[in-house]
């Protein structure tokens, strides 16, 4: 039997919805959520150096759009330990075919599934339940001086978020980000 995950591509070039096996039983599932060597196999070969756990209490809480800019710029294996999520990534690479699109995915304890971010995309969620845990792989440490993002409703980013998403749940500098035309070159 293989271990190795099922492997989708969404729209924009290098995000994967990433489906790891489950072992099921009486008891309940096991499953692998990351296993280096099978990564590998299914083209993911990031060595990711810190493990980043989120907890957001009211379902519609909105998180993002963050990223990171070179030299520490961030790709990131997202799943939801309880809860569910929308979760999208937007392509701010200046000159790639698929710049200010996005993709998304629905993220959940219960369909196990993670999406995987490569680094110089935005990335977000809304959570869909309360109590929503999210537990997310990144490939370079947090440095404040490199964080940045990209205002999470822009109508050019064209991103259909659920209609509970609650603008009140951003942080104030989550409010603030700038619209993709007015963003930096970054990558």
């Amino acid at each position: 039997m293989s271990n190795l995950p099922a492997v989708k591509s969404l729209s924009l070039p290098g995000v994967l919805l990433i489906s790891p096996v489950r072992h099921v039983d009486a008891r309940g599932f096991f499953s692998e959520s990351y296993n280096e060597s099978t990564f590998h196999a299914v083209g993911v070969t990031n060595r990711f150096v810190q493990d980043n756990h989120s907890l957001s209490r009211q379902q519609g809480t909105v998180r993002g759009l963050h990223f990171q800019i070179p030299p520490y710029a961030q790709a990131k294996l997202v799943r939801v330990l309880r809860g569910a999520i929308f979760d999208v990534a937007v392509d701010i690479r200046s000159g790639s075919a698929t710049f200010g699109k996005s993709a998304s995915a629905l993220l959940s304890a219960e369909n196990g599934d993670q999406l995987f971010v490569p680094a110089g995309f935005a990335h977000g969620y809304c959570t869909l339940e309360p109590d929503t845990e999210v537990l997310y792989k990144v490939d370079a440490a947090y440095l404040r001086d490199c964080e940045r993002g990209l205002l999470w409703n822009d109508h050019e980013l064209g991103i259909s978020w659920p209609e509970m998403a609650d603008p009140s749940t951003l942080l104030e500098r989550d409010q603030n980000w700038q619209p993709l035309r007015s963003l930096p070159v970054y990558f």
